[in-house]
């Protein structure tokens, strides 16, 4: 494997809030040079981990820019720029790519429920409305409609800035399809870190991670190591982390990897409702999980 354009362990980065439930953008600067000193190698801000659906125009790009400044060019910063209206979301990424983030990501449109050729017809818009490189977001499980291969394998040919698509289908039948029939550098990159490894088998070049927060260099190891052919030490961290996998979405995300970053001394604040705090029986349960790993302090 090459090395992709923007490294192979992304994070998606939590957004934090004050005890009022504000933006903290101090602490947000603070967790984007946490996450890259602990081996992330580019950030999304403001995805689905970040509470983008309760995060609006105006807190994004306060936080995009925060987010820059933090990371001083040291590492990509990728801004979510996509909604469920075509007009909104071609708007909002004209003014982020304004900020000097170095790409765009968008989701396939929630709740609208769109055929294949509206999905081409958003992504085409967002694509040609901005001149850095996009990535497709395909998390079905939350945008009810699923982005097809064919689609995306179409969206990849007609658009040289669309260069890479997060895949959160789980749909490894799929994901083989894009990975064969995409044209040279466009890249696949998990959106579920348990998938991360299966789809690295069949040519995924990385993920955009949510156990990074608390894992990062564990999962920095496990990416080096399946990239280089160690696959048998690659197969042994993902083993090791998919208790941790599987506890960071025993509810909605964020919730609980807010609650690991806590439990491992960095708290980031809470959730916005509708998304409520981690109980005290999913706490014990993933304090647990993080102390076998050793990722607590005590």
């Amino acid at each position: 494997m090459t090395e992709p354009r923007f490294g192979r362990l992304l994070t998606a980065m939590v957004t934090p809030f004050d005890h009022d439930g504000e933006l903290d953008l101090p602490r947000a600067q603070e967790l984007a040079r946490r996450l890259i000193d602990q081996g992330t190698q580019a950030l999304v801000v403001c995805g689905t981990t970040g509470e983008s659906p309760t995060v609006f125009y105006d807190d994004k790009l306060r936080l995009f820019e925060a987010v820059l400044e933090a990371v001083d060019g040291s590492a990509p910063v990728i801004a979510n720029a996509g909604d469920n209206c075509t007009d909104d979301s071609v708007a909002f990424a004209r003014k982020v790519v304004e900020l000097g983030v170095d790409g765009v990501m968008a989701v396939v449109p929630y709740y609208n429920k769109p055929p294949q050729e509206g999905l081409y017809r958003h992504f085409g818009s967002i694509a040609s409305a901005v001149d850095v490189p996009v990535i497709l977001y395909n998390i079905p499980g939350r945008s009810v409609v699923n982005l097809e291969a064919s689609t995306t394998l179409r969206l990849a040919a007609d658009f040289d800035n669309i260069v890479a698509v997060k895949e959160a289908s789980s749909n490894l039948t799929q994901i083989a399809a894009i990975i064969d029939g995409a044209p040279l550098g466009f890249e696949v990159l998990s959106g579920n870190d348990e998938d991360t490894l299966p789809m690295m088998g069949l040519g995924a070049t990385g993920v955009i991670s949510v156990a990074s927060h608390v894992a990062g260099p564990q999962l920095a190891e496990m990416l080096s190591a399946q990239a280089s052919g160690d696959h048998t030490r690659a197969l042994k961290i993902h083993l090791e982390l998919m208790p941790l996998f599987k506890g960071l979405f025993m509810t909605a995300n964020p919730i609980m990897v807010k609650k690991a970053l806590e439990l491992a001394g960095f708290p980031v604040g809470g959730c916005r409702l509708p998304l409520i705090p981690a109980s005290d029986d999913q706490t014990l349960e993933l304090a647990t999980i993080m102390r076998r790993l050793h990722l607590l302090n005590d």
